[in-house]
């Protein structure tokens, strides 16, 4: 899997880290149970610092989307409780859609998004 980290952009570099992988996990770029390079390995080849690395596994781990085990490292593991993943998303969106809001964007064009972006992750319809 290949982590391209944006150096000039204001979104923290863990959170870079932990989106790309949860895209790459919708886009079947890893698979459960595949393994992740280690803290260290990731680090050097990004040019990034272990603990950035750390944190966006902890995260990742934090929720549901991998599992560290001292001796296999980290790994593909989501945890599918749908109900606690609906409230999760709906206060993602909620933030989401109220900026929307803000910005004039009609309800029409946030739908057509969502569309386009879950057409490109093959959701279940």
């Amino acid at each position: 899997m290949l982590i391209e980290i944006d150096f000039n952009s204001d979104e923290a570099i863990y959170m870079q880290l932990h989106n790309q992988i949860i895209i790459g996990i919708a886009n079947n770029l890893i698979k459960e149970g595949d393994s992740l390079p280690s803290v260290r390995r990731l680090a050097e080849s990004i040019g990034i610092n272990m603990h950035t690395v750390n944190k966006a596994y902890t995260v990742l781990k934090q929720e549901g989307y991998i599992k560290v085990d001292r001796r296999k490292g980290a790994f593909i593991a989501v945890d599918y409780d749908r109900l606690s993943s609906l409230n999760e998303i709906r206060d993602d969106l909620t933030v989401t859609l109220a900026k929307a809001s803000c910005k004039g964007i009609s309800r029409e064009d946030i739908h057509q998004l969502i569309e386009d972006i879950y057409r490109e992750y093959g959701g279940n319809e």
